[in-house]
């Protein structure tokens, strides 16, 4: 469907036409002839004026979306390693000098793009450039002195350390990059630079539950968890708050990213926190289901698949506790992986009727149309 903002000359269309021209005078004297009330006129047209700022590039997935999404990401994990490598050449002013003439070269390039209508790969230079700031100012640490060693603590003399270790000195790279992606999204509302503030924020989880550094013992997990699970719960409630605007006013998605890893480290939390006791490991399996219901209320399959793996978890260890050295072990084993494949059978069969009567509940209006 096609619209424009503004009225134009009434149109024929064949039979069996695809593509309509809609101006907002037709909703209204739709809303006039009682085909639907003004709200849901009002709705309505929100809804396409989303759409159709979106543009085309963004309304289907091709070969080319592929291309831009694997050499963006190339790129992106390529620059962490290059900049890793040149460290004994270039030094830390050199790396940061580099690293901030790499990022501003990124960033004119993404608003080149955007302003041209290239949407995605705009999205994924800006990215890339905001993923910069963390090893200019990682740099600019070591070139001033400001990095304090800790005993016991990580060094900090590789960049790559910030992927792999937890610690509260990354809490600086941190901040500096959630500033500058607050700033990229200011400039350019594109979805993609969402990503790395979502990631770095899942980063900023772990590390926060190690400040102030060397205040907490690095072998007593139960603080992050805490940390990790009230993150991601914060997280996905700003998702949320971003997902009833866009499904409001129609704006492009910029909940995804926050919900993955929002999700993802909220139940990484619930799950790595076992207390033994086996009331807290059902609540757990019943939390986990409820995640594949509301992932399906709310179109995130993030919740459905973490849900369904906490499930499988926790039946799992039903089987291993229950059969545990029986010959019945196998016999629930193989119960429990052909109930979930009927599951998952009759679940593609039915998943669009299920979604939307869910939507339909959820939303007040469980009456069925007629």
């Amino acid at each position: 469907m096609e619209m424009r903002m503004s009225a134009a000359p009434e149109t024929t269309q064949p039979p069996g036409a695809s593509r309509l021209l809609i101006s907002r005078e037709d909703l209204s004297r739709a809303a006039s002839a009682g085909l639907l009330d003004a709200a849901q006129a009002q709705a309505l047209w929100g809804f396409l004026g989303g759409r159709a700022q979106a543009g085309p590039e963004e309304s289907r997935f091709s070969f080319g979306h592929t291309l831009y999404y694997f050499g963006g990401l190339l790129a992106i994990g390529a620059m962490s390693l290059f900049m890793t490598l040149s460290w004994d050449v270039l030094g830390p002013w050199g790396i940061c000098i580099l690293s901030i003439l790499y990022g501003a070269g990124c960033w004119a390039m993404a608003e080149t793009l955007w302003r041209r209508g290239f949407t995605i790969p705009a999205g994924l230079l800006g990215a890339l450039a905001v993923f910069l700031v963390p090893l200019a100012t990682w740099s600019a640490q070591h070139a001033l002195g400001l990095w304090s060693d800790l005993p016991g603590a990580v060094s900090g003399a590789r960049f790559s350390q910030y992927h792999q270790w937890i610690d509260a000195r990354w809490l600086t790279l941190e901040v500096a990059t959630l500033l500058a992606g607050a700033l990229a999204l200011w400039r350019m509302r594109l979805p993609f630079l969402v990503m790395p503030v979502a990631l770095t924020l899942w980063y900023m989880s772990m590390d926060l539950s190690r400040w102030p550094a060397g205040a907490v013992d690095a072998w007593d997990l139960d603080h992050a968890r805490h940390v990790s699970i009230v993150f991601g719960l914060a997280m996905c409630g700003a998702a949320a708050v971003l997902d009833v605007i866009r499904r409001r006013q129609g704006t492009a998605d910029y909940a995804g990213w926050l919900y993955l890893f929002g999700a993802f480290a909220a139940w990484s939390g619930i799950t790595l926190s076992d207390s033994g006791s086996e009331l807290a490991r059902l609540a757990y399996a019943l939390v986990n289901a409820g995640l594949v219901l509301f992932g399906a209320v709310i179109g995130r399959r993030v919740f459905t698949v973490l849900g369904a793996i906490g499930v499988a978890t926790y039946l799992g260890y039903l089987a291993f506790e229950l059969f545990e050295d029986s010959l019945l072990f196998p016999l629930a084993l193989t119960a429990i992986g052909l109930g979930l494949v009927a599951i998952g059978i009759w679940w593609q069969r039915h998943e669009a009727a299920i979604h939307a009567r869910l939507r339909r509940l959820v939303r007040g209006g469980g009456a069925t149309a007629t």
